[in-house]
């Protein structure tokens, strides 16, 4: 069996941001096993499982990506929306838009120190639809 929800995410800063408890909040109950897929339905935004014991995790992920993506390269065509418009798109293209979380026992099978987050790359951010779906 397969069920789907779409889930408006509020609007989030540039950065990368633990999202983990607004999942929990719309998962209220889980089939005993399966698997949870998450989708963000955005190509200037990206999904990422990783450390959730320290922020400086969260700010260095950050940095690294804008070192490796800067703004304001000559080359970039694609700026219609701004300078962090074409870099917003690669570094989602990094980190990508979905990820899949099994479920064991009624709850995510995530590690102990493992988070699920947002990485919003945009300057000027709009809220940000999600698609979770469960396969039990």
């Amino acid at each position: 069996m397969v069920t789907h929800k779409t889930i408006q995410l509020p609007p989030f800063k540039r950065g990368i941001h633990l999202i983990s408890k607004f999942l929990t909040i719309e998962l209220t109950s889980l089939p005993a096993n399966g698997l949870l897929h998450i989708f963000i339905k955005h190509t200037s935004a990206g999904l990422l499982i990783n450390e959730n014991a320290d922020p400086d995790v969260r700010s260095d992920l950050e940095a690294f990506l804008d070192k490796m993506v800067p703004e304001n390269e000559p080359y970039f065509k694609h700026i219609l929306e701004g300078p962090d418009d074409m870099p917003a798109h690669i570094k989602n293209m990094f980190t990508g838009n979905s990820l899949s979380i099994p479920i064991i026992a009624g709850r995510l099978g995530l590690g102990t120190w493992q988070g699920i987050y947002l990485c919003e790359f945009r300057n000027q951010s709009s809220s940000r639809q999600i698609v979770i779906s469960i396969i039990s």
